[in-house]
């Protein structure tokens, strides 16, 4: 059966793990797995290790954790290999199938103010429309697993703040998602606040840190935006 995964980036906030093991991995250029803050492996509601569009048998065990194991142990998809014993010889086995090729990736990004204004939750007409078309995509799936919310807000404010308002966000995205017939158990929200800006300095020396200041609020306007992915088999 061909997998496929479907990603959009739009303006969303609210996704918690639970009280799940945690899996840190080592820094690596490219990540079999998608990766959360503290180098910590994201997981959906059932535990299971999210696949970044990266993922592949080889990465999975290359890629080493903290503890030096593959990271493809951590998440239960491979064994850990046993130490080399002295080879004997191999009883003919009957041909097996091939392996399933690892779920194509596909990415769709829309403006970050697509969906949503400085220090607000509430979807615009825009956004909706985005939303609408993610869904459409997502129903097209022969098996929707998971789809995650992930909301962002920029540096304005406190961080405290800014948490709430990236997961009202995602919350608002969620209940969009659900009203176009996502089931609303296949969601899953999580808000980032302010700790994950994509602007870097760009919008450093720009005057007071403040709403008032109409330069710094627009060229943040990236920072406020959220990350949407269906994972599904097709």
């Amino acid at each position: 059966m061909k997998k496929s995964q479907l990603f959009i980036l739009a303006a969303i906030a609210g996704f918690t793990a639970g009280a799940q093991a945690q899996i840190v991995v080592k820094s690596a250029p490219v990540q079999p797995y998608i990766i959360g803050s503290g180098n910590i492996v994201e997981k959906d509601g059932l535990g299971n290790c999210l696949r970044s569009s990266n993922y592949s048998t080889d990465l999975i065990k290359s890629v080493l954790t903290e503890k030096g194991v593959p990271v493809g142990v951590e998440c239960g998809e491979i064994k850990e290999e046993p130490k080399a014993a002295a080879p004997v010889a191999a009883a003919p086995v009957a041909p097996v199938a091939p392996a399933a090729a690892a779920p194509a990736a596909q990415k769709v990004s829309l403006p970050a103010d697509a969906v949503f204004a400085y220090d607000k939750a509430d979807l615009t007409d825009q956004g909706k429309s985005g939303l609408a078309k993610f869904a459409a995509d997502a129903k097209t799936l022969t098996q929707l697993e998971v789809v995650i919310a992930v909301g962002h807000a920029d540096r304005i404010g406190s961080p405290a703040y800014n948490q709430k308002l990236s997961e009202k966000r995602a919350a608002a995205v969620k209940d969009f998602l659900v009203s176009q017939g996502i089931p609303a158990n296949k969601v899953y929200t999580e808000g980032k606040g302010e700790t994950q800006p994509v602007t870097g300095k760009t919008c450093e020396k720009l005057g007071a840190e403040n709403g008032k200041n109409k330069k710094l609020v627009d060229c943040l306007a990236a920072d406020r935006r959220v990350e949407l992915e269906a994972v599904g088999s097709k």
